[in-house]
C-alpha cells in the first residue's frame, strides 16, 4: 500500500525547506532509515531518511522547489503501485515515529549533510518530476537494477549547492575539472565554466577577423579574468535572494530594530599574541587560529562580566552558565555563525581544532542546526579578509559581539620609546539596555590586557 511521508519539522521551528537533491529516484528502492533526499533549511543542508522501505513512487517536489512542513515529501509503496493507490495515507511526520523498527532510532534525527561521495543506488533522472504524474512509465525500472549507468554529475564530487549552481546555468558538471580536495568540483570551478561559456560567443564572433592577421591564441580569452572568479552568486537583474541570505536579512533586521547598539573601538599591541601563536604552532605542528586565542582571552572577561554572556527574556536577564562562543564564518553562500560549545573547558589546541572543523563545515554546508545556533557571545575575525575596525551587529538573543581586525605594523610607544609593532583593531558592540558604556570599557580593557600578555589567560 502506498504511504505518504510528509516533510517533518527537523528542528528550530522549521516551516519550509528547499529540495536540494533527490538521493533516490522515482522507481528506485529505498531501505528504512536510508537517506532519500537532501533539503536546505534556513542554515543547514540536511539529509532526510525514509521511515519506510519500498519503491519511491513519487517525489513531492523537484530539486530547487520549496515545500512546507507537513506537505508530502515522498510517496513509498510496492512495485507496480501508483501514488494514489491503497486509499490510506501514512501518518503525519510527527506521528510516523511510532512506525520505527526497534533499535533503528528516529528517522527524523538531524544529521549533517556530509560532503557527498555520491550514492550508489539507482540513478535519478536529471530533473525529477512533480508529485502529479510522477510514476515511471516503464515498469522494468520498478525492479532493482543490477548495474545502472550513472547519469550526468553522479560520478563527480561536488556539494549540493555547487551542483545547483551548475544546473541553474545549464552547465554539465561532468565536463568540469575539479580543483578541490580529491578532485572535488568547487564553486569557483563552476563560476569559471560559466564565465568561459558566456565569453564563447564573443570569441566566436571575433575569430574570423582575428584569423586574417594571426593564428588563434592557444589559451581561451576568458581563462585569465575568470581565474579569480567572482565570489558573489548574484548577477545583474532582479532575482530572489538565497534562503540563507533571506535568513541573514531577517535576523539582522530584527537585531538592528530591537537592540540599541553601542560600539566601542580599541587597538591592541599584538606582538606577544603573534609570538605565542607562532611558538605554539611550531611546538605542536598545527596552525593556531587567531580565533582560538581570542576566544581563550575573552572567556575570563565573560566570567568577570557575566552580562556579556546573557540573553534578555522579557523583563529578565538570563545569564548563561556555559560559554558557547559563536565564530563568524565567511562562506560562498553568506555569513554563518558556527558555535564552539563549552569554550571555557577547552585548551588552545582543542579550540584551534574546533574552529578549523566548524569553519570547514560551515563553508561546505555540512554542519547541523545545533552547531549553527545557540551562541552566548560571538567573535568575528574580519581581519581574515583584511578588515580593520567595524560596527558588528549584535546577534539576536545575545548581548555582545567582538570584532577583531587584521594586525598591521604601526608606531606605538613602548617604555617611552617609539617602536613599530603589529596593532590589532578591536570593535565591541553591545546591547545598551543591559550594558552601560563604563561596563563596556571595563570589559574590553580586560580583553586587551589578556591579548597583550597571553600568559594571563594561557595559565588560567
Amino acid at each position: 500500500m502506498a504511504r505518504e511521508f510528509r516533510l517533518p519539522d527537523i528542528g528550530e521551528g522549521l516551516t519550509e525547506a528547499e529540495i536540494v537533491r533527490w538521493l533516490v529516484p522515482v522507481g528506485g528502492f529505498v531501505e528504512q532509515d536510508q537517506p532519500v533526499v537532501e533539503v536546505e533549511t534556513d542554515k543547514a543542508v540536511v539529509e532526510i531518511p525514509s521511515p519506510y522501505a519500498g519503491v519511491v513512487l513519487a517525489h513531492g517536489g523537484a530539486e530547487g522547489e520549496t515545500i512546507a512542513v507537513g506537505s508530502v515529501l515522498v510517496v513509498i509503496g510496492e512495485p507496480g503501485e501508483t501514488p494514489d493507490e491503497g486509499g490510506d495515507t501514512a501518518p503525519a511526520a510527527e506521528d510516523a515515529l511510532a512506525d520505527d523498527a526497534p533499535g533503528t532510532g528516529s528517522p527524523f534525527a538531524e544529521t549533517p549533510a556530509a560532503p557527498v561521495a555520491e550514492p550508489a543506488p539507482a540513478a535519478a533522472p536529471s530533473e525529477p518530476a512533480p508529485i502529479v504524474g510522477t510514476l515511471m512509465e516503464e515498469p522494468e525500472v520498478l525492479t532493482p537494477p543490477s548495474a545502472p549507468a550513472a547519469p550526468s554529475g553522479r560520478g563527480v564530487k561536488a556539494l549540493p549547492v555547487v551542483r545547483k549552481l551548475a544546473r541553474d546555468h545549464g552547465i554539465d558538471i561532468d565536463t568540469i575539472q575539479g580543483t578541490g580536495p580529491g578532485g572535488r568540483v568547487t564553486r569557483e570551478d563552476v563560476e569559471r565554466a560559466i564565465a568561459a561559456r558566456q565569453a564563447a560567443p564573443v570569441a566566436a564572433q571575433a575569430a574570423p577577423a582575428a584569423e586574417a592577421f594571426a593564428p588563434a591564441p592557444s589559451v581561451p580569452a576568458a581563462s585569465a579574468p575568470a581565474a579569480a572568479g567572482p565570489r558573489s552568486q548574484y548577477r545583474p537583474g532582479r532575482q530572489q535572494m538565497t534562503r540563507l541570505r533571506r535568513t541573514i536579512a531577517a535576523n539582522m533586521s530584527r537585531s538592528w530594530a530591537e537592540i540599541p547598539h553601542v560600539t566601542t573601538f580599541e587597538e591592541v599591541d599584538a606582538t606577544r599574541l603573534l609570538e605565542v601563536r607562532e611558538a605554539l604552532g611550531r611546538r605542536h605542528g598545527v596552525k593556531i587560529s587567531v580565533e582560538a586565542l581570542v576566544i581563550k582571552a575573552v572567556v575570563p572577561a565573560l566570567q568577570a562580566f557575566p552580562e556579556f554572556n546573557a540573553t534578555i527574556d522579557g523583563d529578565d536577564l538570563v545569564v548563561h552558565e556555559r560559554f558557547d562562543i559563536g565564530i563568524a564564518v565567511d562562506t560562498p553562500e553568506g555569513l554563518m555563525v558556527a558555535v564552539v560549545r563549552d569554550a571555557a573547558g577547552k585548551g588552545v589546541l582543542d579550540l584551534a581544532a574546533e574552529v578549523r572543523r566548524l569553519g570547514e563545515g560551515a563553508r561546505n554546508r555540512t554542519l547541523g542546526v545545533d552547531e549553527l545556533t545557540g551562541q552566548t557571545f560571538t567573535v568575528s575575525n574580519i581581519g581574515a579578509v583584511g578588515g580593520g575596525h567595524g560596527t558588528p551587529i549584535v546577534p539576536y538573543g545575545t548581548t555582545a559581539i567582538l570584532s577583531v581586525g587584521m594586525a598591521r605594523p604601526k608606531p606605538v610607544v613602548s617604555d617611552d620609546d617609539l617602536v613599530i609593532a603589529p596593532v590589532m583593531p578591536l570593535s565591541l558592540s553591545y546591547d545598551h539596555r543591559v550594558i552601560d558604556g563604563a561596563q563596556g570599557r571595563r570589559f574590553i580593557a580586560l580583553v586587551i590586557e589578556n591579548l597583550e600578555e597571553p600568559a594571563l589567560f594561557l595559565t588560567s
